[in-house]
This record gives structure tokens, C-alpha cells and sequence, in this order.
């Protein structure tokens, strides 16, 4: 009997002085809406669809002007010396492939520059995220393509973006 006194007494204390942690706070945010819906990720995006469609249109007209030239080449294959037939060739295999690695280091370019445009959105947003959590007391913050179903007041993406906006306006790409 006096041991079950005791082991009720130190249960009831443990029972009262035990903190719960059941109640931390999570939200989620759409980290893929925020890169494409602030100022600054709307503008980069435009500003690199503009010159990704200036480069295709570029090499667009490129890729008309060597066609034509080899069919022009080919056609008149047969008034040619085989010697200057391969000649014409060779010089048109150069600027094939002169146009294939500019085409190549340009998109390159492109996709370096989305993803550094990519990181500097990330690294503008890591602060906000870290002032929020801290100001609101939160414990975790989850992108919402890992949330199966939550309550939308749970979701923050639309003040990250706001605070975003005001902080970072626009990326400077060049």
C-alpha cells in the first residue's frame, strides 16, 4: 500500500508538470505559385521567355538560311568539280556547326540565368520565412505539394508574397 501511494503521488506530479508539445504550430506555402506569382519572379520569367524567343526566332532564321544554302549546294552538285562540291560542303558543315554550339552556349546562358534568378528568390525568401516563423511562433513551415489536405488558413503563401514584393520588386538579369 505505501508503495501505491507513492506511485500514484509521483504520477499525479508528472501528470501536472509535464508540458504538452501536441500543439505545435505548421503552416504550408506553394513555394512554385511564390517563384512565379511575386514582382520579381513574374519579371524574370518575362524578361527570359523574351530573350529565349529572340534567340529561337535568331536561329529560326539561321537554320532556313543553311537549309536553303545545302539544297542550293546539292542542286547544283552535279555542275561542280568534286573538289569544289567538297569544299562547299565542308564550309557549310563549319557553320553548321558553328550554329550549333552558339545555339548551344545560348541556351546554356538561359538556363543559367533562370537558375540564378531561381536562387536569388530563395535566399530573398529564407528571411522572410525565418522573421514569419518567428513572429507567429511557428514550429514548421511545409511546401504544399508534400500537403495532402490542411485548412486553408494554415496556408501563408499569400503573405510570403506580399512581404516579398515589398522587399524584393524586381531581379536584375542581364
Amino acid at each position: 500500500m505505501k508503495y501505491f501511494v507513492k506511485l500514484f503521488v509521483v504520477t499525479f506530479f508528472l501528470l501536472i508538470y509535464t508540458y504538452s508539445y501536441a500543439e505545435a504550430k505548421v503552416a504550408y506555402l506553394d513555394m512554385k505559385f511564390i517563384l512565379n506569382n511575386s514582382k520579381a519572379g513574374k519579371g524574370a520569367q518575362d524578361f527570359l521567355r523574351g530573350s529565349l524567343k529572340k534567340s529561337q526566332d535568331k536561329f529560326s532564321n539561321t537554320e532556313t538560311k543553311l537549309k536553303k544554302e545545302e539544297n542550293d549546294i546539292l542542286s547544283k552538285k552535279n555542275d561542280m568539280t568534286k573538289e569544289e562540291f567538297q569544299k562547299k560542303l565542308d564550309a557549310l558543315r563549319k557553320r553548321v556547326i558553328d550554329y550549333q554550339s552558339e545555339r548551344k552556349i545560348l541556351l546554356e546562358k538561359i538556363a543559367k540565368q533562370r537558375a540564378e534568378a531561381r536562387q536569388k528568390l530563395i535566399k530573398t525568401i529564407n528571411p522572410i520565412l525565418n522573421d514569419y516563423i518567428k513572429q507567429n511562433e511557428i514550429s514548421l513551415i511545409i511546401d504544399k505539394k508534400n500537403v495532402i489536405i490542411a485548412k486553408d488558413d494554415l496556408d501563408i503563401t499569400n503573405i510570403i508574397i506580399d512581404k516579398l514584393n515589398k522587399e524584393l520588386p524586381s531581379l536584375n538579369l542581364k
